[in-house]
């Protein structure tokens, strides 16, 4: 693979001055979390199904709220994340819960190299892949870490969504990769209270097929694949909620697909 070590490390740090802010907004409402809201929505869910007695791999998991709702579903769970700041706050609210999930501060490419263990299943969701530029070496160590059998779940930012400024509305970004990441000056975070920040991000744009065929070469068969024409989040500027939990991009009123999730499973 290709030296990315430039774009990560900018990465990395601006997911550690977001880690302060995320752990304070709103959005994240860790106050209800530690009362005993699972921050799973139900598109994960449906792809997880039962986690109970399932040992997990949870890949790029921010300070670990969905990694610890896995915990309280009663799932033995290992959370993966390079930002250290957010590993080290994920590793504070598993103690103050008082939960056994285990976090590791690594790089999704270089964990077969830190965590020498299999899983029943593998999960990811949400902004997680566009920080990754290969996606055939993301389905390389997916499938390492599975035991013969095992799932992946997955819950994203459709594509098609990511085709657009969502300032604009107009279309700024291409549909399949093209190798070479996006740059951009984050100026805050997609949460409230960081006006502050503004720093240099990298990003790369993923296809459907970019993301499928990586599996499917890999041994994967699908069991679930949805799409749905809304996010759960509010976390792109211009958008309404039109149903409680239930975001639209106003784009000329045109229906698009926001989210896809699925549910894959590695051949015995």
């Amino acid at each position: 693979m290709r030296d990315f070590s430039k774009y990560f490390e900018a990465n990395r740090e601006l997911w550690n001055r977001r880690t302060p802010v995320h752990l304070a907004s709103s959005f994240y409402d860790v106050d209800s979390f530690l009362k005993g809201r699972n921050s799973l929505t139900s598109m994960e869910l449906e792809m997880l199904g039962t986690v109970e007695g399932k040992r997990i791999l949870h890949l790029q998991c921010h300070f670990g709220q969905d990694t610890l709702s896995l915990a309280r579903l009663g799932a033995e769970v290992v959370g993966v994340d390079f930002s250290p700041e957010a590993i080290r706050e994920a590793r504070r609210l598993n103690e103050r819960l008082g939960l056994e999930a285990r976090f590791v501060e690594c790089n999704v490419y270089d964990l077969p190299e830190r965590l020498d263990e299999r899983f029943d299943l593998v999960y990811t969701s949400f902004g997680a892949l566009c920080w990754l530029p290969d996606l055939h070496r993301w389905a390389e160590v997916v499938q390492h870490f599975l035991i013969p059998g095992g799932r992946l779940a997955l819950a994203e930012f459709h594509p098609t969504l990511y085709l657009f400024d969502f300032e604009s509305g107009e279309p700024a970004f291409h549909y399949f990769d093209t190798g070479t990441p996006y740059e951009e000056i984050s100026e805050g975070t997609y949460t409230e209270g960081g006006e502050s920040l503004c720093l240099p991000s990298y990003f790369w744009v993923h296809s459907l097929d970019n993301v499928l065929s990586p599996l499917l070469e890999r041994g994967f068969h699908l069991l679930r694949f949805r799409e749905y024409d809304f996010s759960p989040f509010n976390c792109f500027p211009n958008m309404k909620e039109r149903r409680p939990g239930e975001y639209v991009f106003q784009l000329k009123g045109l229906r698009l697909p926001h989210v896809f999730a699925l549910a894959a499973r590695l051949s015995p």
